[in-house]
């Protein structure tokens, strides 16, 4: 019942389409901008960090408004004194109506697809892609259907997820290409990403919700190394219980006074079977709370095809690379843009007891980082990463 429920609602979408039209006739203000971040579930990622900025630059003569299905968001975020709005709120509505620009880090529905009718919409997107994207990704069957019912089924998706987008953001000059092919387009803007601030700023200076600021406090008391795994999402996900053994894993750690923190992609599939792991040298994130201010904190970053990396490298500290389903994971969930074992400088470890003297051994891939970190930013200003952007948007695009 509940799968038929949800697939009525899917296609109910459509009947949206007329209020999507209408929208278009709504004067927009320039000075207007509203945000809004994964299908406005979440204050994260590129977004966040551009509205805090704008937010707090009162000469920039921009209004930033964050937009949120999730109201306890916009409690705390008015309880800072921030400018934010319930989406099914008539202030919510009316600012979505009256906003010409909508930035968000997915698609225009992270903060509402159906008033978004003649704004200019920036995609800031949530990393430079190692694994393939979008329309590249053959996986992907609501861009890439493989049949008829395939591609009928994808058109409530690919009306709301694809159109129009006016504007996607490269954090490197080396992927505009990448990103022009993906979201097929060639309004590509290039400059550092916004969340970037989080690692190379004095951190204390970021808004942090409730869910992260408990967990931050709690890595800064701690006296051992910080470790943070953040995976990528996919189906074989779940062979990580099988590679790992909980149990035997946290002893490790203790013994070599390590904190293990797991933020899990909010997608995951592991959500509900990692929680029961907590421990003292365990600690399961809230997979929906923003791992930048984690970033800033651990010592060394475990992962495995996630784009996390990419921003990690500015830290030039250890990255460990855990690509326990290697060869599944090309098979059946992506294929990547680069070699694998070229783009990623750091040890490959595929088992706990590889992980371990990986966790313990000395760290000898700082020129590799170096040599990518250059071939990825060139020269790029990686201080004040929003300011950069907020103007490259006023300049380029109002």
């Amino acid at each position: 019942m509940k799968k038929l429920l949800k697939e009525i609602l899917y296609w109910c979408q459509l009947l949206l389409l007329p209020v999507y039209c209408l929208s278009h006739l709504f004067p927009r203000s320039k000075q207007l901008w509203v945000f809004g971040s994964t299908f406005g579930r979440r204050f994260a990622d590129n977004p966040k960090y551009l509205y805090l900025y704008t937010a707090g630059d009162k000469g920039c003569g921009v209004k930033a408004v964050w937009i949120s299905k999730d109201k306890e968001i916009i409690k705390v975020l008015k309880g800072s004194g921030l400018c934010a709005y319930y989406l099914y709120s008539p202030s919510g509505i009316w600012h979505c109506l009256r906003a010409k620009v909508y930035i968000y880090d997915n698609y225009s529905k992270d903060i509402c697809y159906t008033l978004s009718g003649g704004a200019v919409k920036v995609n800031l997107w949530h990393g430079l892609p190692l694994k393939k994207i979008q329309k590249d990704n053959i996986h992907d069957r609501v861009r890439n259907p493989g049949s008829f019912p395939e591609r009928l089924h994808g058109i409530p998706r690919r009306l709301s997820d694809e159109k129009p987008g006016d504007y996607v953001l490269s954090a490197s000059e080396l992927f505009r290409p990448i990103f022009s092919s993906a979201f097929n387009t060639g309004n590509v803007l290039v400059s550092a990403y916004p969340r970037v601030d989080m690692l190379t700023c004095n951190a204390e200076a970021f808004y942090l919700t409730g869910r992260e600021k408990e967990l931050i406090d709690s890595l800064k008391s701690s006296s051992g190394r910080i470790v943070l795994y953040m995976p990528t999402f996919r189906d074989s996900e779940r062979k990580l219980l099988d590679v790992i053994d909980f149990q035997d894993f946290s002893d490790f750690l203790k013994k070599e006074n390590i904190i293990l923190c797991i933020k899990l992609h909010h997608k995951s599939r592991l959500r509900n079977e990692l929680t029961g792991y907590n421990d003292d040298n365990i600690i399961i994130a809230d997979p929906d709370a923003d791992p930048y201010p984690l970033c800033s904190l651990a010592d060394i970053l475990v992962t495995d095809y996630s784009s996390i990396y990419f921003d990690y490298l500015i830290t030039d500290r250890p990255i460990i690379f855990f690509p326990y389903d290697y060869e599944e994971y090309l098979s059946a969930s992506r294929e990547l843009y680069f070699n694998y074992n070229d783009f990623t400088p750091g040890i490959k470890v595929r088992n706990m007891e590889d992980l371990e003297l990986a966790l313990t051994g000395p760290d000898e891939y700082n020129n590799e980082r170096k040599a990518l970190r250059e071939k990825l930013y060139n020269g790029m200003d990686m201080q004040c990463c929003s300011k950069q952007l907020l103007n490259l948007i006023k300049k380029n695009i109002l």
